[in-house]
């Protein structure tokens, strides 16, 4: 699986856990620390937190692993750093804090992911 693929199946398996604004970012041109962002959120902590033990579990079949992860235990903003993938999942009243996609998004590098092939 290439890292785009990898990233597209991610977002996927976020949306089928009805993650809320799904954004995924292809950043290879902005920053040298991955490839691709992948931004969303969760209406609650519960949700937030089972969107991260989703995700995780299936990449992990994929045998893909995160390398770091933080914020799990708060549930108000979760980083997974697969190296060239890091994804960010949100508690909403944190992602509208910090508008993580307003440092990465270009208006241009946005990935479809909801109904194209990787």
């Amino acid at each position: 699986m290439t890292s785009k693929q990898r990233a597209v199946y991610a977002a996927r398996l976020l949306d089928e856990k009805k993650a809320q604004d799904i954004l995924l970012l292809d950043v290879q041109g902005m920053t040298v620390i991955t490839d691709y962002m992948l931004i969303c959120s969760g209406r609650s902590v519960p949700q937030v937190k089972a969107l991260c033990e989703h995700v995780e579990e299936k990449l992990a079949e994929q045998e893909c692993f995160a390398r770091r992860k933080e914020g799990v235990g708060d549930g108000r903003w979760i980083v997974l750093d697969y190296g060239e993938m890091m994804i960010h999942i949100f508690h909403e009243q944190e992602r509208a804090y910090y508008q993580l996609e307003r440092l990465w998004s270009d208006g241009t590098n946005g990935v479809a992911f909801a109904d194209t092939e990787a």
